[in-house]
């Protein structure tokens, strides 16, 4: 038995014949960037992607803010919006004035960043509510290359964990760009408008197949051409103060929606 034992042994010791090291996955690939960015985004994707290589979700923005947040009071009505720079350049003090909202936006986001840091920056503030409004930058393709299928799909993980969670759900649709003036000219060829329909309509069944809340911010931005309206943003991105006052009520109105309905 003992040189059984041995002999068994000695067959599992790795020998000079013993083929490459197993591994399960395929080989990376390594890619050259050839895309050019600009004058501003290029410098700044620079200096960002070593920060995202030691923290993707980049939760460091906001953890002093949240160890600094109280839980909710009894009968609060806490709700976090979560997004990108949209998101993160919207006061919510101003537009939602003596309402406990919380803004855990962060510029250049794309959706998979939110999802890893939707525990900390949403669960772990106990809302009852989250907007989550994100993915214009999944498909600029700024920090990673997103099919909408996927980008919906990280969105719907989101849902799937406020849910388990006991947080009420409102999705968001993408807003549109404008390329009006020559230097906007790129915005139209980064985010085309059939790609951001086309997400949007995802969207938009997701909420409905699921029951969740929408803010459909779309329809009251888009103009004709199904451009953001010119009056409503000073880059052709971000809307400016005359747009978020059009979010508002499309914000209040979905929020009252998901407060309205039971826990699932």
């Amino acid at each position: 038995m003992i040189g059984l034992a041995i002999a068994l042994a000695a067959a599992a010791m790795p020998t000079d014949t013993d083929p490459a090291a197993y591994q399960s996955s395929p080989p990376r690939r390594t890619i050259t960037e050839t895309r050019h960015w600009g004058p501003w985004a290029g410098p700044f994707r620079d200096t960002l992607v070593p920060v995202l290589m030691r923290d993707f979700g980049e939760r460091y923005l906001y953890a002093d803010a949240n160890k600094a947040l109280p839980p909710p009071q009894a009968g609060e009505s806490r709700v976090v919006f979560l997004g990108d720079s949209i998101t993160d350049r919207w006061d919510l003090a101003r537009s939602f004035p003596g309402q406990p909202y919380v803004n855990r936006g962060i510029g250049a986001q794309v959706t998979a960043q939110m999802l890893v840091r939707f525990e900390q920056d949403v669960v772990a503030l106990q809302p009852r509510v989250v907007v989550i409004f994100g993915g214009t930058n999944d498909v600029s393709g700024f920090l990673q290359v997103e099919t909408p299928a996927t980008m919906v799909a990280n969105i719907a993980a989101m849902a799937t964990i406020a849910e388990a969670n006991g947080i009420r759900v409102v999705l968001a649709t993408l807003l549109p760009v404008n390329s009006d003036r020559p230097d906007r000219s790129y915005l139209a060829r980064e985010r085309p408008s059939a790609t951001l329909v086309a997400i949007n309509t995802a969207i938009r069944t997701l909420a409905r197949e699921h029951g969740y809340a929408l803010a459909d911010y779309a329809p009251a931005l888009t103009d004709t051409r199904r451009q953001l309206k010119s009056s409503l943003t000073e880059d052709g991105l971000h809307p400016n103060a005359r747009g978020y006052a059009l979010m508002t009520p499309v914000a209040a109105a979905a929020i009252a929606q998901a407060l309205a309905e039971p826990i699932r």
